[in-house]
């Protein structure tokens, strides 16, 4: 199998910057893996999210996914009955290690729950601000400015597209589709190029009896394309915590097939050599298999 592979980290909460994050960079270390990281890098309100109760499709997922065992108790009450940490003061050395061992880091939010819950209701200069305070964490940690951002539950619109060609981003992964493009939203088409998630996610397939677990790597294999490259987004909270052991068997299966992974500024670099090739694409809010709400998906 001839196939390009790019693995996009979500991290969503504390925990999983503390835990799943270390645990993440010593198998992509050990089996000389590269990744793009994208850091939660202001308050941990985990427990906000229980507004989610009124979504099609939320307690299904819940309960398929074992959100209590996958998050803990602890980062379920962030933000309700406990004040929510600072994901970017607690653990920045731990997020600097990640751009020191070769991997590429971006911004994935400042406050998860208030991008994602809130973002369609926000106004121009609400979204402006609420990226702006992301971009200056990241720059206080890493001393330079964010390249990229992905999306808190890809949640995008024309005011946070406007925003990231405000801060002059190389790309942004907020989508899911099949190949990379120039967005398009209200009339207006943006100059960030958008490189989407192409396969479905973890918490996406598990506990549904047509994606049994024993069949998991299989099935993703076989989703694998070999005439453009594959994006596949995990979460420090599934794949680096209580699902590693599935995604070293993953990860043993690609390698011993061949395929080659990329970081994703490396897929943007390319794609941007021929920029006027690069096609452009509605982005609406849609739905995608086994997740609940609505997202940002791409049509061509």
């Amino acid at each position: 199998m001839t196939a390009e592979l790019a693995i996009k980290v979500d991290v969503d909460t504390e925990r999983g910057t503390r835990l799943g994050v270390p645990a993440l960079l010593e198998l992509f270390g050990e089996l000389g893996v590269p990744a793009t990281f994208l850091f939660s890098l202001g308050p941990d309100n985990t427990g906000r999210a229980i507004r989610r109760i009124f979504r099609p499709g939320f307690f299904r997922k819940v309960a398929r996914t074992s959100v209590v065992s996958t998050y803990g108790l602890r980062t379920l009450l962030n933000g309700v009955l406990l004040p929510g940490p600072h994901i970017g003061r607690r653990h920045e050395a731990l997020m600097r290690d990640a751009r020191s061992r070769g991997h590429e880091v971006g911004i994935h939010c400042y406050d998860h729950i208030r991008w994602q819950d809130g973002l369609a209701r926000m106004t121009r200069e609400e979204v402006f601000a609420e990226f702006a305070k992301a971009r200056a964490e990241f720059e206080r940690i890493f001393g330079a400015p964010a390249r990229t951002a992905g999306a808190a539950g890809w949640q995008a619109n024309g005011l946070s597209l406007a925003a990231y060609d405000a801060a002059e981003l190389l790309y942004a992964s907020d989508t899911r589709g099949a190949y990379a493009f120039f967005p398009r939203a209200d009339g207006t088409v943006y100059r960030t190029l958008q490189i989407p998630t192409t396969l479905p996610t973890l918490d996406e397939l598990l506990g549904r009896p047509e994606f049994p677990d024993a069949r998991l790597v299989d099935h993703y294999v076989a989703l694998l394309r070999s005439d453009r490259p594959n994006i596949l987004t995990i979460h420090a909270e599934i794949e680096g915590m209580s699902r590693i052991g599935f995604f070293r068997e993953l990860l043993d299966r690609l390698r011993a097939l061949g395929v080659q992974f990329a970081r994703l500024d490396a897929l943007a670099q390319d794609y941007l050599r021929n920029r006027a090739g690069i096609p452009v694409c509605e982005l609406i809010a849609g739905e995608v298999d086994g997740r609940s709400g609505t997202l940002a998906v791409q049509r061509a």
